[in-house]
């Protein structure tokens, strides 16, 4: 007699518009919600669905939105920057986070995206990336790091303004990943910032269900901590795919379940130059992701020197 299959999916992804989504991201510019991100589509999906169940509780303002479901929650915040500082914004969002999430039902961060304008500017640890590290360490709490959640952050369109930070939150934790090719980001040496990074490579969601998920963080041409390729973003996209599957062989070996491309949910690719379309799809188009998984997106890596990064949602078989 065959054993019963375990508990059913509690998340799944699609790339389109749900009205009954727990998180409906939205890729559009000049909208007044935190969910809208000022990354414009280049090509493919312009929104993108993560289903988690009835929602039992859901609002949204200018500045903020949540919903509830029974394993999963949403916390998202739009908070303005005074004068273009960063810092003390990341540092206002992220102690905004931790107060809305940790005395709630769902007070684990599994993943996290964080989109801000000018993302490059500045020089040395001047850098607006550098300053959103360091006001993100300066608010959170121990048990953000240990081990801090799958995230990505990428510059917008636009002028200095506003930092957005998306959550996903649940009841139990997730398995964090890190790709052996690459030195973990918060190991990260001094001479990229003063602040390491805060994130994990990816997490394993509902390993315990008949269909567990990757998903993986912001990845690019990095290996160990160097940046590879400069110039050249196909071959980046390459080795960003390399790491992808590095990333894929980890999660197979913590769960003993197979990940790979073709089982792909959702990938979004951001693209420093819009020119650099066509050569990011016909890297693409030999990896067996379906083309309607896929949303090319104008935005800008957190490392100047590269011009393409990608992250994405994969399905156990």
């Amino acid at each position: 007699m065959n054993s019963p299959d375990p508990t059913p999916a509690r998340l799944r992804i699609v790339p389109e518009r749900r009205d009954e989504a727990l998180i409906p991201f939205r890729f559009q510019s000049g909208v007044a919600s935190p969910l809208a991100i000022d990354c414009p589509p280049l090509a493919g999906p312009a929104d993108e669905a993560w289903l988690a169940g009835a929602i039992t509780e859901s609002a949204e303002t200018a500045g903020a939105a949540w919903a509830h479901g029974e394993h999963y929650a949403l916390v998202a915040l739009a908070v303005d920057e005074a004068d273009g500082d960063i810092e003390s914004a990341a540092a206002l969002a992220y102690e905004r986070l931790l107060v809305a999430v940790r005395p709630s039902a769902h007070p684990y961060l599994l993943r996290i995206w964080n989109y801000f304008a000018a993302i490059n500017q500045g020089e040395g640890d001047d850098e607006r990336y550098r300053r959103f590290c360091v006001g993100r360490a300066r608010a959170v709490d121990g048990m953000f790091n240990d081990p801090p959640p799958a995230a990505t952050a990428i510059g917008t369109v636009g002028q200095p303004g506003q930092l957005k930070v998306v959550a996903l939150c649940s009841r139990a934790p997730a398995i964090a990943l890190e790709n052996p090719r690459q030195t973990p980001a918060w190991q990260y040496p001094r001479e990229h910032g003063p602040v390491s990074p805060g994130f994990s490579r990816g997490a394993v969601l509902d390993a315990d269900t008949a269909t567990p998920r990757l998903l993986a963080s912001g990845t690019a041409s990095i290996a160990g901590h160097v940046s590879l390729h400069l110039g050249d973003c196909a071959e980046q996209l390459r080795e960003s795919l390399r790491n992808l599957d590095a990333l894929m062989a980890q999660a197979t070996t913590k769960t003993c379940r197979a990940f790979h491309l073709g089982h792909c949910e959702a990938l979004r690719i951001y693209l420093r130059h819009p020119s650099d379309l066509d050569a990011a799809r016909a890297v693409m188009a030999s990896t067996g992701i379906p083309a309607d998984r896929i949303s090319y997106l104008r935005g800008d890596v957190c490392r100047r020197e590269l011009d393409v990064e990608l992250e994405g949602v994969f399905a156990a078989t």
